[in-house]
């Protein structure tokens, strides 16, 4: 493979840090690099360096002749005195880039919804991120850098973004070099991983799930590396081999090596203990959304909106639910619900009278009132101990142990919290949360500013947190590893998905196959030649289509049933509470399964 740029020697220092020291690598044609570590261990310096944006204090990067290169930059450079047809495809005549395949990929991928003509200024930070994105995208580069290209971009978009990226060069061709903590998009799109730590930057073959499996491997054979992450890591690549078969139906790694490493792992989470305990907790009602619909007038004096339908949703005891939606689909309305923070315009909802709500905001408003204290002195105030867990798996963890688990270092607890990082706020925030011990924990946006390090931090510690979950994330790895199901708001509405982000993605490209089209493309539309089915075959799938409708409506008449006994049954009888949980589960698992391939045959029945 051909070289493009190389890094000989690279030593980088600041003040109160040497950030590399003699680091030297280089990027082939067809490399897709994905580089991880702790925030603040130089992961953006590293690709400021190698792009160029950033003169090291010795050695020096070279880049083959010729060879174009991209960068995508975390801040915000847009040019807001500019259209966005201007920032995307600056001054060329439109038969020049509507002539060519990519930009026209690039624009329909990233663009749709937001004005063309219109100008940068004003637009929201989701749709800045797009922009800035398909100006990069819509040139033609030989390397691209990106540095956390997910921020600000929802599910839709960042699947979008994974599958250009793999598509954009042939397989020999290209470099990709991409900074993120998604860990989804890290498994999905590079080939290849960089891992930047103790001043240097350790490469592994593969993507992320290959990384976490030769890092265990590499924390076995090295006694210096802590046990904690060596656990971490271990329960991580564990939930790699049994998470959502969509990861494991294409392995990227050795498999006899990863399941004799996990042989001795257990399952994540103990589903039918934590929900034991949450049952113990809350009682039989949670929160109950009942025909509840909002309403919001419209600024301009117009008719007024409503975000959402009426909802039937009753949410049980030790639930764990993920909400998907793009941007103002009304994920924050219904969350705002369930929270009590806004009533509905019609319907009403009912809380359990043992329900006691707490929400990870995106702002950071539990720690406005700390800003000038060190972090021991946030905590001298809580309890002496909490509890984490239930049965034989119960901790009783100190705030300080807690904190430790959260990757605070001793040194830190004295640091004012206004000093602290984004991600060390964050993790702070979350931990007074929880110390709150609410039983219901309702996650916005969870996973920004937090390294992959931290977030298997943060999914350790909420496996064993026994209450109610609801998350909003547009970290599709998160949703999957914390959650047990997934809804989404599609057209006001709250859809059950029983096939996970896959559905939801899928429901959505089918939303925008669906709408009205014209000219030649609605005729096309139109067309008796467009796909379907006819005939017998047609007659065969409405039969079974009905029959899977009764069966549907069986089962869940079955899971209300046994829900309604489970709340009636004697609390303190853990054994039976378990037993019934477990029917339960097998029910729904029947209904989840029965529900998927309803979905599939109304598909192709169109």
């Amino acid at each position: 493979m051909a070289h493009l740029l190389g890094a000989e020697a690279l030593h980088l220092e600041f003040p109160t840090k040497v950030v590399f020291d003699g680091v030297s690598l280089g990027i082939d044609e067809g490399d897709r690099i994905g580089i991880v570590g702790r925030n603040g261990d130089g992961k953006s310096s590293l690709l400021a360096m190698l792009a160029g944006r950033l003169v090291p204090d010795a050695g020096r990067v070279t880049v083959r002749s010729g060879v174009r290169v991209g960068v995508l930059d975390q801040a915000d450079t847009l040019d807001d005195a500019l259209t966005v047809a201007q920032t995307v495809v600056g001054d060329r005549p439109e038969h020049e880039w509507a002539g060519e395949a990519r930009t026209r990929e690039v624009i329909a991928g990233l663009l749709d919804g937001i004005p063309w003509d219109g100008p940068v200024a004003g637009l929201s930070g989701g749709q800045r991120r797009r922009v800035a994105l398909a100006a990069l995208l819509a040139g033609d580069h030989d390397v691209i850098f990106l540095d956390e290209p997910t921020n600000h971009l929802d599910v839709e978009a960042i699947a979008w973004l994974a599958e250009h990226l793999k598509r954009r060069w042939a397989a020999n061709a290209g470099g990709l070099l991409v900074v993120t903590h998604d860990r989804w998009f890290l498994d999905e799109v590079c080939t290849r991983t960089w891992e930047v730590h103790d001043r240097i930057v350790e490469p592994f073959d593969g993507g992320y799930a290959a990384y976490i499996l030769q890092r265990v491997e590499r924390d076995r054979q090295a006694a210096s590396i802590e046990a904690r992450r060596q656990n971490l890591a271990r329960k991580e690549l564990a939930w790699l081999r049994r998470g959502p078969p969509a990861r494991t139906s294409k392995p990227k790694f050795r498999i006899d090596a990863a399941n004799a490493l996990i042989s001795d792992v257990p399952e994540i989470r103990d589903k039918t203990e934590l929900q034991s305990l949450a049952v113990s907790r809350l009682g039989k009602d949670v929160v109950d959304l009942l025909d509840a619909s909002v309403t919001y007038p419209s600024p301009d004096g117009g008719p007024a909106r409503e975000v959402l339908h009426p909802v039937e949703w009753r949410i049980a005891p030790g639930e764990r639910t993920g909400i998907l939606g793009v941007n103002g689909a009304g994920k924050s309305t219904l969350l705002s619900l369930v929270s009590g923070d806004l009533e509905p315009t019609s319907g009403r909802v009912k809380r359990g009278k043992t329900v006691k709500v707490a929400t990870l905001t995106q702002r950071l408003d539990e720690l406005e009132d700390h800003l000038d204290d060190p972090v021991r002195i946030v905590i001298e105030g809580l309890r002496t101990t909490y509890s984490f867990g239930s049965g034989s798996k119960a901790q009783e963890l100190t705030p300080g142990q807690l904190l430790e688990r959260m990757g605070f270092s001793s040194a830190q607890l004295s640091t004012p919290v206004k000093d602290l990082s984004g991600g060390q706020k964050r993790r702070l925030q979350l931990l007074l949360i929880l110390l709150e011990q609410p039983n219901v924990l309702i996650l916005d946006e969870p996973t920004n500013d937090l390294d992959t390090d931290m977030l298997a931090a943060m999914e350790d510690l909420l496996d064993t947190w026994p209450g109610t979950l609801l998350v909003v994330s547009h970290d599709r790895y998160f949703i999957e590893r914390v959650t047990d199901q997934q809804y989404a708001i599609l057209g006001g509405h709250l859809r059950h998905l029983p096939g996970g982000v896959d559905e939801y993605l899928r429901l959505r490209e089918r939303e925008r196959s669906a709408a009205p089209l014209g000219g030649a493309d609605a005729a096309a539309s139109a067309s008796p030649t467009a796909p379907g089915l006819t005939g017998a075959d047609l007659r065969a799938v409405q039969k079974e289509v009905s029959a899977l409708e009764r069966r549907l409506e069986k089962l869940e008449a079955q899971i209300a049933s046994a829900r309604t006994a489970l709340a009636d049954h004697d609390q303190s009888d853990y054994v039976g509470l378990g037993a019934e949980m477990a029917r339960i589960g097998t029910l729904e698992s029947e209904r989840d399964g029965v529900e998927e391939r309803w979905f599939e045959l109304t598909e192709q029945m169109g």
